[in-house]
């Protein structure tokens, strides 16, 4: 029986160094993807707190126009903000990966 990356129980014929280094390599990529999930919603629920906080003050049954536009406006700096330091970031890491690899 073949078990989580590759070991193998009863018999079975190891896992070949390519097979490990893909299982590894979907397992990282699986990793990354649900990183970038929850940090996509910890971004919105900040976003989303600090914006009601600062725009919000007097809750009610409806938005008033002004409490729209401070709340559209405040999401999009959240959003712009985030979409920088995105962008920042993975040039980083991609000069970083390059890097790494001339060496």
């Amino acid at each position: 029986m073949s078990g989580f990356l590759g070991s193998s129980l009863g018999g079975s014929p190891p896992s070949t160094p390519v097979d490990m280094a893909a299982r590894k390599e979907a397992v990282m990529n699986s990793v990354r993807n649900e990183i970038a999930l929850t940090n996509a919603q910890e971004l919105m629920n900040k976003a989303n707190e600090k914006c009601f906080y600062k725009c919000i003050t007097k809750p009610s049954t409806s938005l008033s126009g002004s409490e729209e536009t401070c709340l559209s406006r405040c999401l999009d700096r959240y959003m712009q903000a985030f979409n920088i330091v995105s962008r920042t970031y993975v040039s980083r890491l991609s000069k970083e990966r390059l890097e790494h690899r001339a060496e």
